[in-house]
């Protein structure tokens, strides 16, 4: 149930806003652009640019405090965790943002309406930046599948909206509560700090009008790296999603029970090959299954397409669909190299650059 008790309504909430970087600084001078043109006043940016050459990042307005880690930190808890330690006050709220993001300027008052209802937790919309390629499209459609299921359906059933990297807020005491004494290396820190909050009893909130631009893989090489770390993350915190069903059916806990099964979903692609190999399997010795099976990938479809028409998706999307086997592809190969993804790449390198004028 709800809380919908809403909490000062008219006050603006103290906000850290915490840009992280990884290696390059190219991108950082738009993002910071795009959140100090945010319709808001109370907030401070924190920029944590992790083995950066940050002689080129100057910024007159005060709100902005660049920081240089001295030791290569190579992970995203660290590098929060580097910017909670040196807060210039007290900050009640923090969200995180990625390098490569723009904020729309009604970013954190869309947080505010939701953190409003008594969330601790909130996950905005993460929209394509940039749909320059098939590769691009591709990517943005499978963001806004899960985005409509993983957040959209799994919130409106009483659950909780998945964590997705960045374009999330939380307050400060309870994501300090939640990964202050944890050690994480490698990708999948949104993983850990998900299950921590929905073990706590806690729901994560879906604001759908709290807005950040995403880069959107446009190369193969980048695709096939990013999704390495994907999969690599899935596999490595799987037992997660196990230690929660447990814990959701035996405290009979819906939200719980209904996290857990998003978290115990395989990728997609994996999820699309194990359901034709039972279709195949049985063809030969239960054929009425099979049609079972043909049912469910009927119903994946109009769901995805449900997904694609309930935001509004561009029609580049919809074209690039015809790309879906090579996308495949490049996937499978990414499973090859999922044991060895953190040694491949920390962060996905991104050329593009805009501003949050380019997108309106």
């Amino acid at each position: 149930m709800r809380n919908t008790q809403l909490i000062n309504p008219g006050f603006e909430i103290d906000y850290a806003v915490i840009v992280t970087a990884y290696e390059q600084t190219n991108l950082i001078p738009s993002v910071v652009d795009s959140i100090l043109r945010l319709n808001y006043q109370n907030y401070l940016i924190y920029v944590v640019a992790d083995k950066c050459d940050i002689s080129a990042l100057k910024f007159e307005d005060q709100r902005v405090i660049v920081l240089r880690p001295e030791h290569t930190l190579s992970n995203n808890i660290k590098s929060h965790f580097y910017a909670i330690d040196r807060f210039n006050r007290p900050h009640e709220r923090l969200t995180i943002i990625d390098s490569d993001n723009l904020v729309d300027p009604e970013y954190l008052n869309e947080l505010n309406t939701v953190f409003s209802h008594g969330y601790e937790a909130v996950q905005g919309v993460r929209e394509a930046k940039n749909l320059n390629s098939n590769y691009a499209c591709l990517d943005a459609a499978g963001d806004i599948y899960y985005r409509y299921i993983d957040r959209e359906l799994l919130f409106s059933a009483g659950s909780s909206a998945s964590l997705s990297g960045s374009g999330m807020a939380f307050t400060t005491r309870l994501y300090k509560e939640c990964l202050e004494n944890l050690v994480n290396s490698g990708a999948g820190f949104d993983k850990i700090l998900q299950y921590e909050i929905i073990n706590r009893k806690l729901k994560i909130a879906f604001a759908e009008k709290a807005v950040v631009y995403d880069e959107k893989t446009s190369k193969s090489d980048q695709l096939v790296k990013q999704r390495a770390r994907w999969i690599n993350t899935w596999f490595k915190f799987f037992q997660l999603g196990l230690k929660l069903n447990l814990k959701g059916l035996l405290s009979l806990n819906g939200n719980q029970f209904l996290f857990s099964i998003m978290l115990l979903r395989p990728p997609l692609f994996i999820l699309f090959f194990l359901s034709f190999l039972c279709f195949a399997i049985n063809i030969f010795i239960m054929p009425l299954v099979a049609g079972v099976w043909v049912l469910a990938a009927i119903s994946f479809m109009i769901m995805f397409y449900q997904s694609l028409s309930y935001f509004k998706a561009d029609e580049r999307i919809y074209d690039s669909l015809k790309s879906v086997p090579k996308f495949m592809f490049f996937q499978v190969l990414a499973l090859v190299k999922a044991k060895k993804a953190n040694e491949l790449s920390v962060a996905t390198k991104h050329d593009q650059d805009a501003t949050i004028s380019d997108l309106k």
